[in-house]
């Protein structure tokens, strides 16, 4: 298992690794609290002020996979796999006009999902149901990458084995997780994400300064890209194929771009540890902050992306193109870095995936269990309940991992954003308006998803829906698109007389923003 271990980069992150765990058990003792309330355990008592939500959103967004991804696809596509960079960047606009708002609400009311504020605003249980179900529906497979990212720097140092063998190191490290985020809460990521987020920004700017050394400056990158793509795209056009790389988008893939960019936009505050983050500030000027300066991130992205493009030019050839940032930084930097690169990219997985499944536990035990299970349950019983979901999810998570093919755990995440979306109607037009009716939300609800999954479903998974020769667009947008046609034509009929228990709240929110 460890014959081929490389050992200077294993010691370097062997140590990364050990100073965050104990960061992790040491945070329920920061910014202090009754651990056994949800509010505490959950959303950190909603304390964390501007720069720990920063750290935190940042750590909770831009995740493992996401490094591990994103040049990744860069690498077999070309500007394509750019599309992340915009729809981060569209993002924060979206965060600053309606999360303050959100928050607002749900801070008076002492909600702390987005499903309570749902309940709240339309009274619907089955509306509230449909959309917790959703979040933990498409968080399980988010979380399981974050343990494809993790798993492959760790193989990445030299780790070998047979059948669940292979997969020690990665049981370990999650069983870690799993014993400080059940003590620490949502305490323990948000102290992680500050040493995450700088180790990432201090191999980035590295990789961006001395890799285009080393290789002869960014025309010679820009120039060996080229012309790996341009050969894949003459082998494409012989086979009767046509061409899907190369350093500009080819027309074909301008509107998949497109949609694909606002859909995700669209979707990716709707997940449960997106809104966790955002409900965990200290109010909304935090919120209303972040939303300028998170844009940070996209530009460090951009450069993420660039190492895409650099494999090529470092002359990288690997069977998964998932290899291609481990190989990049083992191959141009000595080992003691790359193991420094590799401990980033692993508490880059840790960061996310403990948020995820406190947001998906919050979520599972305050709209699933409390209003369907047990109606009476007390504080102190909800937090616990809440903590052990925890472990459960994470448990799912590895066991996805390890008894389930890599590539399902991904078609899966692909689907995950097709599913959120369905959420945007009732999450986002309920902060303005009443006017949509919660039976007509959920019936809008049905739709989407129905045809989303359908869709997804009949080309493989892919989240691009071909409408005629050479146009496509993201299934997440078309289906959300009927979901709220058929939301509109239901309201007309079942409109919403459900008493509002956010009424009061949005008022006091109109008058201190006036």
């Amino acid at each position: 298992m460890i014959d081929n271990l490389n050992w200077p980069a294993t010691i370097v992150f062997v140590f990364f690794f050990a100073l965050v765990t104990i960061l992790g058990f040491v945070a329920s003792r920061w910014k202090a609290g009754d651990l056994d309330q949800l509010h505490e355990w959950g959303l950190g008592g909603r304390r964390f002020g501007s720069w720990i939500t920063w750290f935190l959103l940042g750590g909770d967004l831009y995740t493992a996979y996401t490094v591990i991804a994103v040049p990744a696809l860069v690498y077999a596509v070309g500007a394509y796999g750019f599309f992340a960079v915009p729809y981060t960047i569209l993002i924060y606009p979206f965060i600053f006009l309606t999360m303050p708002r959100l928050w607002n609400v749900t801070h008076r009311r002492g909600y702390l999902t987005g499903a309570d504020y749902i309940l709240g605003r339309y009274g619907n249980k089955w509306l509230e149901l449909a959309v917790a179900f959703t979040g933990l529906l498409a968080t399980m497979p988010y979380i399981a990458l974050q343990l494809v990212g993790m798993e492959i720097v760790i193989q990445a140092l030299g780790f070998s084995g047979q059948g669940i063998l292979s997969h020690l190191p990665l049981t370990i490290a999650f069983v870690i997780l799993a014993l400080y985020t059940y003590k620490s809460g949502l305490r323990a990521p948000a102290m992680i994400a500050v040493v995450k987020d700088v180790m990432i920004y201090v191999f980035v700017i590295a990789a961006v300064i001395i890799i285009p050394i080393q290789l002869g400056g960014y025309g010679a990158i820009f120039d060996a890209a080229a012309t790996v793509f341009q050969a894949k795209n003459d082998a494409a056009i012989a086979a009767g194929k046509p061409a899907a790389t190369g350093l500009i988008l080819q027309p074909q893939q301008i509107w998949p771009f497109i949609t694909l960019a606002l859909g995700s936009a669209m979707a990716l505050f709707m997940y449960p540890h997106s809104m966790t983050g955002v409900l965990s500030a200290s109010g909304p000027k935090a919120i209303r902050r972040n939303a300028i300066a998170l844009p940070a991130y996209s530009l460090i992205l951009g450069l993420i992306a660039l190492l895409g493009l650099m494999g090529h030019a470092a002359g990288i050839k690997v069977d998964n193109a998932q290899q291609v940032v481990p190989q990049l930084f083992l191959k141009q930097f000595p080992a003691w870095f790359a193991g420094f690169v590799f401990a980033a990219i692993a508490i880059g997985a840790l960061v996310p995936a403990a948020v995820m499944s406190i947001g998906a536990a919050n979520t599972f035990t305050r709209n699933v269990w409390k209003p369907f299970v047990e109606p009476d349950l007390s504080a102190r019983r909800e937090a616990f309940l809440a903590k052990l979901v925890s472990l459960i999810v994470k448990i799912g998570a590895l066991a996805v991992i390890i008894f389930m093919p890599t590539k399902f755990a991904i078609d899966l995440q692909l689907l995950g954003g097709v599913w959120m979306i369905q959420i945007f109607p009732a999450l986002i037009f309920g902060l303005y308006t009443r006017w949509f009716g919660g039976w007509a939300l959920l019936m809008g609800w049905i739709a989407g998803m129905v045809l989303g999954t359908w869709i997804a479903f009949s080309y493989a998974l892919t989240p691009l829906t071909p409408l005629w020769s050479g146009f496509a667009v993201y299934t997440g947008l078309l289906a959300v698109l009927v979901n709220i046609a058929v939301s509109a034509v239901f309201s007309l009929i079942l409109p919403n007389d459900a008493p509002d228990e956010t009424r009061d709240a949005d008022y006091e929110d109109a008058r201190a923003a006036s």
